[in-house]
């Protein structure tokens, strides 16, 4: 009987537990916090699905995602989403600090979170897509798509559906005490310990069903650390970054072949060039920016190889400049404020290489078998078997030019080259030494 009861005991327990709330303190008590501070791209991206991950592993209370963002990729934001409905562990999006803004993909992001908080002076809408070629308004078709998705993300977090459709449709944005007044977030906090007091015993429910009570008041904030690799690849995948490192690689390449020493302003061109185009492999670029980016690196090249009054350089500027214009889609840009200076850079340096190239050209040469024509050098030896001279620290075969007979100490002129031998003429026609005296010895 002892035992029996002992087993009801413990089945009722069970259940008891299986009805009641979940606290999401078991695993750990510190929340992990990340922050996504710039365009949403493919590497913000995976920086939040990576943070997702961990915080899981982690079994952490809460995933903090601070947000400031004036919006990004549609595909990127809708990776981020996914990432965000599917957590199981709570999300809180926190739009801030005072000032930011969740803008057009920002908004949507922070729609999908289980608790969504702005701070003062923040904002949130203005999710309009738009044309990654034009930049104007996107098409009925595709605004259609994304207001359908903003919808289901607001119902799916029990938010206000009209906000969320009218920020795709009408482009409308909201301060925070209106977002919160729509109900299109949960909560206004001034900064992280206010935001940690109200979410403390807030009940949300995950995507597996399981409703969990957060225990946050006073809990420990850790920041999410990413690998060296994740971070290297957000500060390369920079717009700006990738359009300097490949104007000034292809600036210093040309150099290189404009005028060739020990190759290291090759080395580095060829450095920042790799640079530029890992950091446009994870990118979403447009074709027209990438043939326009092509046509300015060849109108560089013809500078190089064919100088004249700068019409190339000048034209090559121009397409750099548009180039950075319309090589990325999206909200992405390069900023303004490199794109003419960096052109008028590239422009000019591709004229000093083109005059560089043009002087090494038209001058003497400077090494190769073009440099012993005219050089005299003394008869080291003159025998049957064949005359030798001394020239440049080598022994040299070599012949008279004229049939003329040579003799040791006997000074002579290249005047050609026959495979690798030296035709050449006396300096003057004076007799050397009688043969056999003064033979320069060999070492």
């Amino acid at each position: 009987m002892k035992s029996i009861g002992v087993r009801l005991l413990a089945l009722a327990t069970l259940a008891l537990v299986s009805f009641c709330p979940a606290t999401a303190r078991a695993a750990s008590d510190e929340v992990l916090a990340v922050r996504v501070d710039g365009p949403i791209t493919p590497v913000a991206a995976g920086y939040v699905t990576d943070a997702v991950r961990q915080a899981e592993d982690l079994g952490a209370p809460a995933l903090l995602l601070e947000l400031d963002t004036p919006g990004g990729l549609d595909t990127s934001m809708r990776d981020m989403v996914q990432a965000l409905l599917a957590a199981k562990v709570p999300v809180v999006v926190y739009v801030s600090p005072p000032g930011a803004r969740a803008a057009s993909a920002g908004a949507l992001i922070t729609f999908a979170a289980h608790v969504a908080a702005m701070a003062p002076g923040t904002t949130i809408g203005a999710a309009t897509p738009v044309d990654a070629q034009t930049g104007q308004k996107a098409s009925d078709k595709v605004i259609n798509d994304a207001a359908a998705f903003a919808e289901s993300v607001a119902a799916e977090r029990g938010r206000d559906t009209g906000f969320a459709v009218d920020t795709v449709r009408q482009g409308r944005a909201v301060p925070a005490a209106e977002a919160l007044r729509l109900g299109a977030v949960d909560l206004i906090a001034a900064d992280r310990p206010a935001l940690l007091s109200s979410l403390d015993g807030r009940a949300v429910t995950l995507a597996d069903g399981s409703t969990v009570t957060l225990r946050t008041a006073g809990a420990t904030v850790t920041d999410y650390a990413p690998g060296w690799a994740r971070q290297l690849l957000g500060v390369l995948a920079d717009p700006t970054l990738a359009f300097l490192f490949l104007s000034l690689g292809t600036l210093a390449v040309m150099y290189e072949l404009a005028a060739p020493g020990h190759g290291f302003s090759g080395a580095v061109g060829v450095i920042l060039l790799i640079l530029g185009f890992f950091a446009l492999s994870v990118l979403p670029v447009s074709v027209a920016g990438l043939a326009l980016l092509a046509l300015a690196a060849g109108l560089f090249a013809a500078e190089l190889f064919a100088p004249g009054i700068g019409v190339f350089a000048a034209g090559g500027a121009i397409a750099l400049v548009l180039a950075g214009v319309f090589l990325f889609e999206g909200t992405l840009r390069v900023n303004p404020a490199v794109l003419v200076p960096t052109a008028l850079i590239v422009g000019a340096g591709s004229m000093i290489a083109g005059r560089l190239a043009w002087r090494a050209r038209r001058g003497p040469p400077v090494s190769g078998a073009g440099t012993l024509i005219g050089a005299t050098a003394p008869v080291t030896a003159a025998t049957d078997g064949g005359t030798d001279v001394h020239l440049q620290g080598a022994w040299w075969a070599a012949e008279s030019a004229d049939g003329a007979p040579l003799r040791p100490g006997q000074q002579v002129r290249v005047v050609g080259m026959d495979g690798l031998r030296l035709l050449v003429e006396p300096v003057d026609h004076r007799a050397g030494p009688d043969p056999g005296e003064g033979e320069v010895p060999r070492e």
